[in-house]
């Protein structure tokens, strides 16, 4: 199944309220329902969007619609979607991956081989038996409080309520950011419910995992906007990027201590986040529940959509 065609409107406006006053904006983007929308339509979403009261004129200047995805806009709802589709968000784990910079790569061996078995077991069976040796910060990974905290709660302790089945709120902010200005703040995320979710923040920089690209001038949630999600309730925060702190500012970690001390789970180096809707999929990422580990790769995915 193909995600349905979105598309948004791509205009500057200038508007006046009945009891004096004004606004305008240039280059001001807005997700539509549909592609065959008028401009007094586009108008009602644009004031929807923004939560003003009192408007008398909308005036929209250099209209055009594109096909793009949709990045979160208030008042208009996700695009229906027939049947159920899954979407992976993880990379794959291969021996010698770097996901890292720094940190060992996967080392896969064979502790029974196939060839081997055969001396096991009846004519016709056999199996193969493998070891990986691996850090736990590999491929897709979860961090758990215990991976920033002594006595935080480790992979074992973890919820399956707080991993399984959660709200998903997207953020595409692939031109919300630059080289000079990496960090995503509170603002960003200012304008959703989000109690209850797990945030992605679908940066783009996934694009050049497995390269050393990956490890120099990516984006990041700044320390504002970590506290601004703790404060909105978040249960999870996912990142496509090569971690969810700024790590060229030197040691300090502040987004992985204040959201792992809010018991958030943080999620990083997902993949594929363009494919997931600004709303209305669910999101999984489930560790095995190790005593004593903090870090551990997860299958994480995304479901949009319904059987039914």
């Amino acid at each position: 199944m193909t995600r349905p065609a979105e598309y948004r409107a791509h205009f500057g406006f200038a508007l006046s309220f009945a009891n004096g006053g004004g606004l305008t904006g240039e280059g001001f983007r807005l997700d539509l329902p549909s592609a065959h929308l008028g401009e007094a339509e586009i108008a009602t979403l644009l004031v929807r969007h923004l939560g003003l009261a009192l408007v008398q004129d909308v005036e929209l200047r250099d209209l055009r619609i594109i096909e793009e995805p949709h990045r979160g806009s208030r008042g208009v709802d996700t695009a229906p979607t027939t049947g159920r589709r899954i979407i992976d968000l993880s990379h794959r784990i291969d021996a010698g991956l770097v996901t890292y910079p720094g940190l060992p790569a996967p080392v896969i061996t064979s502790h029974l081989t196939r060839e081997d078995s055969r001396n096991r077991y009846a004519e016709g069976t056999e199996f193969a038996m493998d070891i990986i040796t691996m850090i736990g910060n590999t491929g897709t990974y979860l961090n758990a409080p215990f991976h920033r905290y002594a006595d935080g709660g480790d992979l074992a302790a973890l919820e399956l309520d707080t991993l399984v089945d959660l709200p998903a709120e997207a953020f595409h902010l692939r031109d919300a950011w630059t080289p000079e200005r990496r960090g995503i703040g509170p603002q960003t995320l200012a304008d959703r419910d989000l109690s209850g979710s797990a945030v992605l923040l679908d940066t783009g920089w996934s694009r050049h995992f497995g390269t050393p690209a990956y490890g120099h001038g990516a984006p990041f949630l700044t320390e504002d906007g970590a506290r601004r999600l703790v404060e909105a309730g978040v249960v999870l925060v996912g990142i496509d990027s090569l971690d969810i702190d700024d790590t060229e500012s030197g040691g300090e970690r502040p987004v992985h201590s204040i959201l792992l001390a809010a018991g958030v789970h943080v999620v990083e180096h997902l993949t594929n986040l363009a494919e997931v809707p600004a709303r209305g999929a669910r999101f999984t990422a489930a560790p095995p529940a190790v005593r004593g580990f903090g870090t551990f790769p997860v299958r994480a995915f995304a479901t949009v959509g319904s059987e039914h």
